[in-house]
């Protein structure tokens, strides 16, 4: 597009869940992120937390609302396909698989090279969320 003069970026990525509360604590013990006070609108029935990194880059959004279900017409379906989380080396994708797999968590793709040339590995969240944790 012409004329744009600011640069564009993702700002954040929302998932619908069934438990946000376990959810928050998955992503701010394993990634290190920083989360808000919990967002409540009674009215809607919908609860959010917001949860970013350090440098403040694309923040996940979690939210929570009676009725969410398989009809994603409306984009109220649980989760993503998956989403992506940079650790900066090949040796902490390795150190943070292992330690999520010593912790229960299911590990769906052990670290490894993948045909487009990442390095990553493949953890399911608490809700069966696939994140890729690459370098």
């Amino acid at each position: 597009m012409r004329g744009i003069t600011h640069v564009m970026k993702i700002e954040h990525i929302a998932f619908w869940a069934n438990d946000i509360e376990t959810l928050k604590g998955f992503y701010t013990t394993y990634f290190n992120m920083r989360c808000n006070d919990k967002y409540t609108n009674t009215k809607k029935q919908f609860e959010s937390y917001f949860l970013s990194f350090d440098d403040n880059s694309t923040r996940i959004e979690l939210m929570q609302r009676t009725g969410i279900g398989g009809d994603n017409t409306t984009g109220h379906i649980i989760g993503p396909a998956h989403i992506a989380i940079s650790t900066g080396s090949r040796e902490a994708v390795d150190r943070l698989t292992a330690r999520l797999k010593n912790d229960g968590y299911i590990i769906a793709g052990e670290p490894r090279v993948t045909g487009d040339g990442y390095y990553e590995s493949v953890v399911l969240d608490p809700e069966g969320n696939h994140i890729e944790i690459t370098v």
